[in-house]
């Protein structure tokens, strides 16, 4: 369906991104005296669920909405075990802050659906049935209409539903939400989408929504190019792909004669440390031209036979997610965890030796390796040329595969390894990326690094289309629009 939005509380910006105009609305704390009329007729709004993105959400909306009278109620399963963690941070039954979800849902005016993707298919009949008439059901993901896409169902008739997608994980949100009270406008970037608009009032209440978490800016999707972008984007360089990656970059150098340290310093830090940070300020380019011409040689080689595998197993996994397989695979997946919980993701070597490296890290030690750079940003466009090939907005592409990664994710693995950046993501996240990590691996090391190591030629042409790229022309337009401060992760 073709973009374009109008609201009657919020100045509209327009982007070029490469010659497309896309509408943006700009965050910051200036905006918070509007949100009242951008929630009008809104008196409590119901958080549902305490997973990666509730207590964030709950907690950033209370804060933004503290001179208003709207009411934010946290709702949870009876006897959870996250009731402790609403309370520690001042949600309470005694002051109608917290309560029983189904309860919430039936008497808040905006309800919040947070749980976990395979608890929404379970439940959502149920969460239905309980919405008020005229009521506007919230959606941080379109897993649901996925699913719903799945089993012939659809949405009910008398309500608003819409999305505001945060471009990053749920404590991510937190962070730099705190520290946007110093910082005006700082925040993690978010979509919307309006599925169903049944009273005019949907996009100003999603408008609303993003602003009130501290989105510094907030563009325009539908929610099944959201689910498509977001579930193969976890599962591609968000998380699935970088992990892959470095696994297979790890064992290479220590097989080529690195210490064990070494290897991680030249893979697992090279990303999370130098190659994200120039990508973050300064674009994907400017890590070919920080790399000198020596190291240009063994990028270009990197890049050449990386994409193609890189490539070839990203369209597989975005078929998966647009044919249904992906969603049918993680509600399959939610009732063997009822059983048996996921296992941990840093046991291997490359994590253990990664430990004691973090613990001596000198950052301006950490070198930029040209080869490991080569890969991993061959794997960020092949994932780029398949979102645009599918006809998503540039600006959704520049998020979900580069903008997400260096200023949200990263810095966590950076930070505590990958278990601490992947296992902080929705439970959809967390199997999306054990799923497809050892894939990534396989195919670089039986295919990419095996055609290099037999002197196969490599196709060269790809890094002129890398430097000619109109990615770079759309991160450089979104950068205007990064967040003012980076996220603070230790």
């Amino acid at each position: 369906m073709p973009l374009g939005f109008t609201s009657k509380v919020f100045q509209v910006d327009t982007l070029d991104l490469d010659g497309k105009q896309e509408q943006i609305v700009k965050g910051g704390r200036h905006l918070f005296p509007l949100l009242p009329k951008a929630f009008e007729g809104i008196s409590q709004i119901g958080v549902i669920g305490w997973g990666s993105q509730g207590p964030a959400q709950a907690q950033n909306l209370r804060d933004s909405l503290i001179e208003t009278d709207i009411r934010v109620k946290v709702g949870l399963r009876p006897g959870s075990s996250s009731m402790e963690e609403a309370r520690a941070v001042g949600f309470s039954e005694e002051d109608g802050t917290l309560g029983e979800m189904f309860d919430v849902i039936r008497e808040s005016d905006l309800v919040l659906l947070l749980i976990s993707d395979a608890a929404q298919a379970e439940l959502y009949p149920k969460v239905f049935a309980a919405l008020k008439p005229g009521a506007t059901l919230g959606l941080s993901h379109g897993f649901l209409l996925a699913h719903l896409k799945n089993v012939g169902d659809k949405w009910p008739e008398n309500v608003n539903v819409i999305a505001v997608c945060p471009k990053g994980m749920g404590p991510s949100v937190r962070r730099l939400y705190l520290q946007g009270r110093s910082i005006n406008g700082a925040g993690i970037n978010s979509s919307f989408a309006i599925e169903q608009d049944i009273d005019g009032r949907a996009t100003d209440i999603a408008l609303g929504w993003s602003i009130a978490i501290g989105s510094p800016y907030t563009f325009q999707t539908t929610l099944e190019s959201e689910y498509k972008s977001d579930i193969y984007g976890e599962r591609g360089i968000l998380l699935g792909a970088v992990h892959g990656i470095i696994e297979s970059l790890y064992r290479r150098y220590v097989s080529q004669g690195m210490s064990r340290e070494d290897a991680f310093l030249h893979s697992a830090e090279a990303i999370t440390g130098p190659i994200s940070k120039v990508i973050s300020k300064q674009g994907l380019l400017a890590v070919y031209e920080a790399i000198g011409a020596d190291g240009r040689r063994e990028f270009d080689k990197a890049y050449a036979s990386a994409y193609p595998a890189a490539r070839t197993l990203l369209e597989e996994i975005y078929d998966e997610v647009s044919s249904g397989n992906e969603i049918r695979s993680v509600i399959m997946a939610g009732e063997r965890l009822k059983r048996q919980p996921m296992g941990k993701i840093d046991g291997t070597e490359t994590w253990r030796v990664g430990q004691a490296v973090r613990a001596k890290r000198v950052e301006e030690d950490i070198p930029l390796d040209p080869f490991t750079a080569g890969v991993y940003i061959a794997t960020m466009i092949a994932q780029v040329d398949i979102l645009l090939e599918k006809g998503h907005p540039y600006s959704e592409v520049a998020n979900e595969s580069v903008i997400e990664a260096v200023d949200s994710l990263n810095p966590y693995m950076h930070a505590r390894g990958v278990s601490y950046m992947v296992d902080n993501c929705s439970t959809t996240a967390r199997l999306g990326s054990r799923k497809w990590a050892p894939r990534f691996d396989y195919v670089l090391t039986e295919q990419s690094y095996v055609q290099l190591d037999n002197g196969e030629s490599v196709d060269m042409s790809l890094l002129e289309s890398f430097k000619r790229h109109k990615i770079h022309h759309v991160l450089a337009e979104c950068a205007k629009l990064r967040p003012p401060v980076d996220i603070f992760v230790e």
